[in-house]
């Protein structure tokens, strides 16, 4: 197979749109329901921060399965977000989110050697520290570097969760397919994550000077930058589903029967 050239990485984008513009409500009210399940388990006692990051590929799979939905005219309903749950692959997908959780856990660990535990002391909320003291630390370079060693980790767990489901790979092989395949496709997946960020800021940027130079309310300016970062972030949720199917093609496994999930009118 050929290497995908670097504008893949805004048609992926341009794809993620358009699965969204066919079910915004419904993908929306998907993504909704799923912050409200990690709100919950946020709330069980000592597993509380752990548990959502390792149900992120259980619950990443509803989402592409959603994807796949959207693209054979059926409609998504919310209980898809427990899709996984009924699935075989459930414990390898929960074997990969404690590798999740693994990787994460060092990368963050990694960040004081950085800023001396600034960072680390911030993001699991173990200690409230002073603005000033995070001002004058050097938290930034940490959050960097802390991301620079996690990519090889993003990398390999990027195809992992489909391959384990759709493909029925184990752990092992679908981590070592999934680092190799975005290492192939590493200039799509640059101008990808590029434009997501010109995306992510950009956008909200402008919207927040209109909205000022027109109404100049702040209460306005929530108002309308909220659900554009829930929309915007849904399709990016969207589009991770195109960077899968352009490199292994489209999904072989069936999804469930009509008669749980009718097709659209």
């Amino acid at each position: 197979m050929e290497k995908l050239p670097a504008k893949t990485g805004w048609i992926w984008i341009k794809e993620g749109f358009a699965l969204f513009r066919k079910q915004p409500a419904e993908i929306s009210t998907l993504f909704l329901a799923y912050m409200f399940l990690m709100l919950l388990l946020s709330f069980v006692p000592l597993l509380g921060q752990l548990l959502p990051l390792m149900l992120v590929p259980v619950f990443a799979m509803s989402f592409m399965q959603a994807c796949l939905m959207i693209e054979q005219g059926k409609r998504v309903y919310p209980n898809l977000l427990l899709i996984s749950f009924r699935s075989p692959a459930l414990k390898n997908l929960l074997i990969l989110g404690a590798l999740y959780l693994v990787a994460a856990v060092i990368a963050l660990a990694a960040s004081s050697l950085i800023d001396g535990g600034v960072f680390w002391l911030t993001i699991t909320g173990q200690a409230a520290l002073d603005p000033k003291e995070i001002q004058d630390s050097s938290m930034s370079l940490a959050m960097l570097f802390s991301a620079a060693v996690y990519t090889p980790a993003a990398m390999a767990f990027w195809y992992a969760a489909p391959l384990i489901m759709w493909k029925n790979m184990s752990v092992s092989k679908a981590i070592f397919y999934s680092f190799f395949a975005v290492s192939r496709e590493i200039k799509a997946f640059t101008v990808y994550g590029l434009a997501w960020a010109g995306i992510g800021v950009v956008l909200p940027a402008i919207v927040s000077v209109l909205i000022a130079v027109l109404v100049g309310n702040q209460a306005v300016t929530i108002m309308i930058l909220l659900p554009l970062s829930i929309a915007l972030t849904v399709v990016m949720y969207c589009s991770f589903y195109p960077t899968y199917t352009h490199i292994f093609g489209k999904p072989e496994a069936d999804v469930p029967p009509p008669a749980e999930y009718p097709t659209q009118e």
